[in-house]
């Protein structure tokens, strides 16, 4: 795992952002199932027999030192929501990209992406005293 970033749990406004792991498995994969989201051509969602690998492919990032992703957690039910990542991060510059992003159709165009959005820039900030935060989207994302 990094040392620039650690797990921790982020939380606010009923969202929780905890390390992701493969006991989230069920959750991402009901959460993809939730508008089929790995059909849409923008998101890097995983069809249904490929959710392990997604997380493997996460975890290895974090083992690496190049990714840390979260799974987002709705606090009232315990429900996965979805998914986001640092990602990029060069902790010589003290800089990090957010993204790898995707939430359950029903959460999409709600309060849960801007409480994660402002509880990552917060910790990079405020935490990681990042220099730079950056992003990165598909021009047809929207």
């Amino acid at each position: 795992m990094t040392t620039f970033v650690k797990a921790v749990t982020l939380s606010a406004n009923g969202v929780a952002l905890v390390p992701l792991e493969v006991v989230h498995e069920a959750g991402l994969k009901a959460a993809a199932a939730d508008g089929e989201l790995w059909k849409i051509r923008v998101t890097s969602v995983p069809e249904p027999g490929a959710t392990a690998d997604y997380i493997a492919d996460a975890l290895r990032g974090r083992d690496a030192g190049d990714r840390f992703a979260f799974a987002v957690i709705e606090q009232a039910t315990g429900n996965v929501l979805g998914t986001t990542s640092y990602h990029d991060i060069l902790p010589a510059v003290k800089r990090l990209e957010i993204g790898y992003t995707w939430y359950a159709k029903s959460a999409q165009r709600t309060h849960v992406n801007t409480t994660c959005k402002l509880l990552m820039l917060s910790h990079a900030f405020d935490v990681l005293q990042c220099n730079v935060v950056g992003w990165r989207t598909d021009n047809y994302n929207y």
